[in-house]
């Protein structure tokens, strides 16, 4: 079990902002920044039906029906239904502009079956590659979290273990904001995910977490990371927000610093931020979100730009990067 031979690219496409993430944005808009993915050789694609209530599916599937499906990798995830109904009150949170559908939470059996053929239909596509089970976790559930990773246990677990075995879909695991989840599906004896979607947990700015026992644990099951919001829900790269939320002042400080350190070196604080992510072994593609086609090339270049060994040693030596953690050069 691996994503690394799974998934084509390291670099891929995080598609929540194509569900009005945060901001409302055009169809045209939506259609041009999956272009420009596929034009700079972006060949992974993430969604889920929470974006937007199915509006980030139905973009990405419109934008990608005329292009070779052996051509690239496609990730959604199960858990988070989209109900016929509509929300009749006005919603909170970051997709307030997608569509009105309520989302519904079921991790059963029934549910994640329904859910995948759902998915196929609002994305134009007759297979997914790998299937996430979306938020749960105690962000998303409150103290129920447990109550619905149990259900997911005997329900969304083992259907995704049977349709990785009948060679429906490559691999399967768990698309979370927070490392508990992993720890305990790890430790199921009936449970072999592939890896997981970790998301604003291993960042530049944020990465403390997974290092003290999740990464070690994951090891030994050879379970591997997809990274989603390396750039810490753009706080990181001159947003306001962190963790889909007003960011703290405090925060605000740190990412300040951070930032006049890579001033002082020269340093592109994307290039940094992505190729602090990629330079761990066990992260098999990081998932940048973008809404904009001019933000792919950014991330393209910040891959493959030069940052000197001299700024991830003042950033160690400052305490904004963990001894333990991996960095693109060795000094």
């Amino acid at each position: 079990m691996s994503l690394h031979d799974k998934i084509i690219g390291r670099l891929g496409f995080g598609s929540a902002p194509l569900g009005n993430m945060f901001r409302d944005i055009g169809e045209e808009e939506a259609a041009a920044t999956v272009q420009s993915a596929w034009d700079q050789g972006i060949r992974y694609f993430d969604t889920a039906p929470l974006y937007g209530a199915g509006l980030s599916e139905q973009r990405l599937g419109r934008a990608l029906t005329h292009l070779p499906r052996d051509a690239y990798t496609l990730s959604t995830k199960v858990g988070r239904l989209v109900s016929e109904a509509l929300d009749t009150q006005p919603r909170n949170g970051p997709f307030t502009d997608g569509l009105k559908n309520k989302i519904l939470t079921d991790y059963s059996a029934d549910a994640t079956l329904r859910s995948i053929d759902a998915s196929l239909e609002r994305l134009k596509t007759d297979r997914l590659d790998i299937v996430f089970v979306h938020d749960i976790a105690k962000d998303a559930h409150g103290d129920e979290w447990i109550e619905h990773f149990n259900v997911a246990r005997t329900g969304a677990f083992r259907t995704l273990t049977r349709l990785r075995e009948e060679g429906v879909i490559k691999a399967w695991g768990l698309g979370v904001n927070r490392v508990e989840p992993c720890e305990l599906t790890l430790d199921l004896s009936e449970a072999q995910p592939d890896g997981f979607l970790l998301a604003g947990r291993y960042s530049l700015l944020d990465h403390d977490q997974p290092l003290q026992r999740l990464f070690t644990k994951a090891r030994e099951h050879n379970a591997e990371f997809v990274v989603g919001g390396p750039y810490s829900s753009g706080v990181l790269v001159g947003g306001k927000h962190f963790e889909y939320q007003p960011a703290a002042q405090a925060m605000l400080d740190k990412v300040a610093h951070i930032q006049e350190i890579a001033r002082q070196y020269q340093v592109d604080i994307k290039a940094a931020a992505l190729q602090f992510v990629l330079a761990n072994p066990l992260v098999a593609a990081v998932i940048p979100g973008a809404s904009r086609p001019s933000r792919i090339a950014e991330d393209v270049a910040a891959v493959e730009a030069q940052v000197p060994d001299g700024f991830w040693q003042a950033m160690r030596d400052q305490g904004f990067i963990a001894s333990q953690a991996p960095v693109p050069s060795k000094f």
